[in-house]
């Protein structure tokens, strides 16, 4: 009767075309007055302990750093002092594309600020300069991606608030990982190109080693922005939340003396920045009230136990939870979807001996994938919008193929040597 009730609440209210947080938070509704006795206030309760949380108050501060770089120039000054260490690396301006998102991801927190910010630059560039189009899709839409696994990170956060996991250890657990999966990046393009040159010039190097390394350093402004936000977390000096409002301060002066920054964009930043929180916040008040209503009919531990009775070992079970996540990613967002599967999947693999930390982050590339998952993948998406529709979405999804199979290579690595997620937080916490 119960996942009856579920489906067939969840079903209707999204066929109504409520957004995903009203038909979350009815559905979660409808369970505590007929399943718990009518006990619909308890919903009331669970919404203002999340929100009255001082962790997830770092999300809508890091949400305006992303917008903040997101129009602030910078990502171009970046993209041109990285473009030349590259000039004679089989794959070019490529691996700039990687390169540059794995930097940018490391203060914007967003996948779509990342793939925006650095596609808005790199395309035009790129494709004027010969490079083949759906290549350069395929690595910014990659790349992009980064932007939630390299930290600090909008679902680093999200986990932690909700699954009372240590962001500061998620954090700095992410960076290992973040840049394996830029390598493997690399090195598939460097293979690509390899194999086929024509899909990138030849171009001359201009300038000397030394040039290129004086050039390089350029980017001082970035760097010392990631080690305000990073450093100040990983050695103690403060809380996520507190980190995240030095890195906007710090974002604002930097945009303003060395970006191309106005008070008009700085307006903006926070119009759009409290747009998308209000819609994270709606999905997050319903996965809340639903969550409320599950846990207290003890659903996760009923599925805990007929997980361990159904003779599936616990990497069976992992593997049914990631062939979850790659058919729900096709329908939902990423963030969406993992504010909505945690209340479950949490309790489960955390209960069959996985660790939180390590759970993170193979929960937010598992997500990172559904960012590149057609027919929602978001990424996709602002990247063929970028283009002017020159790579239609479809083909920009198939140019995506690649990295995609990376990150469920990752998945495997991570599985089978844990220990590249959780060295880093076990030496720093």
């Amino acid at each position: 009767m119960f996942w009856t009730t579920l489906f067939s609440a969840l079903t209707l209210s999204a066929a109504t075309g409520a957004a995903l947080g009203a038909a979350l938070g009815l559905t979660g509704l409808i369970i505590l007055h007929f399943f718990v006795g009518g006990a619909t206030s308890l919903a009331l309760d669970a919404v203002w302990n999340v929100f009255n949380s001082f962790t997830l108050s770092a999300i809508p501060l890091f949400i305006v750093l992303g917008e903040i770089l997101l129009r602030s120039g910078l990502s171009e000054r970046v993209y041109s002092a990285l473009s030349p260490a590259f000039t004679k690396v089989p794959g070019g301006l490529l691996h700039t594309n990687i390169a540059v998102c794995t930097l940018f991801g490391a203060v914007s927190g967003s996948s779509l600020s990342t793939a925006a910010a650095i596609g808005s630059v790199a395309y035009p560039e790129m494709t004027g300069r010969g490079y083949n189009k759906h290549m350069v899709v395929g690595s910014l839409a990659g790349g992009g991606t980064l932007g939630l696994l390299i930290p600090p990170s909008l679902s680093f956060l999200i986990f932690g608030a909700l699954t009372e996991t240590s962001i500061g250890q998620l954090f700095v657990a992410g960076i290992l990982p973040g840049l394996l999966v830029a390598l493997m990046f690399m090195g598939y393009i460097l293979l690509r190109c390899l194999h086929d040159p024509s899909l990138y010039p030849r171009e001359a190097l201009t300038q000397s080693p030394l040039q290129i390394i004086l050039g390089a350093f350029r980017i001082w402004p970035i760097l010392l922005l990631i080690f305000a936000i990073m450093g100040s977390i990983t050695f103690g000096w403060a809380t996520p939340t507190e980190a995240a409002a030095v890195g906007v301060g710090a974002a604002v002066v930097i945009a303003f003396v060395w970006g191309d920054f106005s008070f008009g964009k700085l307006w903006e930043a926070f119009y759009r920045a409290v747009q998308l929180y209000a819609a994270i916040g709606l999905v997050l008040i319903g996965a809340t009230i639903l969550a409320q209503s599950v846990a207290l009919l003890g659903i996760p531990q009923d599925i805990l136990e007929l997980a361990t009775s159904s003779g599936l070992n616990r990497y069976g079970i992992l593997i049914l939870v990631v062939l979850v996540y790659l058919l729900l990613g096709c329908i939902f967002d990423g963030l969406s979807l993992m504010i909505m599967t945690l209340p479950i999947v949490f309790p489960l693999l955390t209960g069959l001996g996985f660790h939180p930390i390590w759970l993170g982050v193979m929960i937010t590339i598992m997500i990172e994938i559904g960012q590149i998952t057609p027919p929602v993948g978001l990424n996709l998406s602002v990247l063929s919008s970028l283009t002017k529709n020159e790579v239609p979405l479809g083909s920009a999804a198939l140019s995506a193929i690649p990295y995609w199979l990376i990150f469920l290579m990752a998945l495997v690595i991570l599985t089978l040597f844990p220990q590249i997620v959780l060295v880093l937080p076990a030496h720093f916490f």
